[in-house]
């Protein structure tokens, strides 16, 4: 007769390293995979550096974005303000690596705000169905029939310029596709045999809705709002520019490309260096949603 000494504490213990190991082992995955898509490797790359710029901005930047010095006003790119200076004499360099912060913060919170927005509409018009439907679709329908960035010109001019009126602009231009997506994702899901298994056993719409549905939606709608951040970024931007995003001396790009074309044709570097920020960032993007769409798309293989 054996007797185990092992606790039920112990056994605990191991299941959870085990569940551990099995999600690093997942995410190392998941990275190599990545990492074998050489577009998919650069974009990821550029957008984790745009976050870690974003995240040290104070140590990073040599020269505080807001101190004017007019004695270096237009001073081109040189060892002491590598991408040269602006009207105001305002390092760009240091402007760029703190505008990434305005960036990011809209890209985020319009990504987080727009992401359940779109997946609650549209699963809950794919599964009821009826006139849940159609109402939900037709709404939908206006908002799409209208160009983002006019509709989004529209709210802004109606709200007032500020850095939150715009990304409330943006969101309530960004949700429909995703309503459309998650729409299409759960008409196809709703009448499989596990859900009418799930259903037979008395489960309600909401729990069959959030516990089976949503779920596998998840990966598509994730693919979309990665690859939408690009359209995010050009949109904000593009609001800078006209005035209508983060007031002045706040260091948006748009706005830095905005302030700087009067001195376009002789200071190249002052509209020229955020341009390319905005470029570079938005392909990133791109890059990153097609290798999403690579790995978490199973129809995609």
């Amino acid at each position: 007769m054996t007797i185990s000494l092992e606790s039920p504490l112990g056994g605990e213990g191991r299941e959870s390293r085990q569940r551990l190991k099995r999600r690093l082992l997942r995410c190392g995955g998941f990275i190599s995979q990545m990492a074998r898509n050489p577009l998919t490797a650069i974009g990821g790359g550029i957008v984790l550096l745009l976050l870690i710029v974003a995240l040290f901005a104070p140590w990073i930047a040599p020269y505080h974005p807001l101190i004017q010095n007019l004695d270096q006003a237009l001073s081109p790119p040189s060892a002491r303000h590598w991408f040269g200076t602006d009207e105001f004499g305002r390092d760009i360099f240091s402007r760029l690596v703190y505008g990434s912060r305005i960036t990011i913060y809209i890209v985020l919170l319009v990504s987080l705000t727009v992401g359940p927005l779109g997946l609650l509409l549209g699963v809950s018009a794919g599964y009821f169905g009826g006139k849940v439907d159609t109402v939900l679709m037709r709404v939908t329908d206006i908002f799409i029939s209208f160009p983002s960035l006019v509709l989004a010109l529209a709210f802004v001019a109606a709200l007032g310029p500020g850095l939150e009126h715009v990304v409330i602009a943006i969101t309530l231009t960004a949700w429909p596709p995703i309503a459309r997506l998650a729409r299409a994702e759960t008409l196809s899901l709703r009448q499989a045999d596990f859900v009418s298994a799930v259903r037979l056993q008395g489960a309600s719409p909401l729990r069959v809705l959030w516990r089976h549905i949503v779920p596998l939606c998840l990966p598509s709608v994730i693919i979309r709002i990665t690859m939408n951040m690009a359209g995010i970024i050009l949109t904000a931007a593009g609001l800078g520019f006209l005035g209508l995003g983060a007031q002045p001396p706040e260091p948006e790009w748009g706005a830095m490309i905005s302030s700087g074309r009067s001195y376009m044709m002789e200071c190249w570097w002052v509209v020229t260096i955020p341009g390319l920020a905005i470029l570079i960032n938005s392909l990133a993007f791109n890059f990153l949603g097609d290798g999403l769409r690579d790995i978490l798309d199973p129809r995609s293989e």
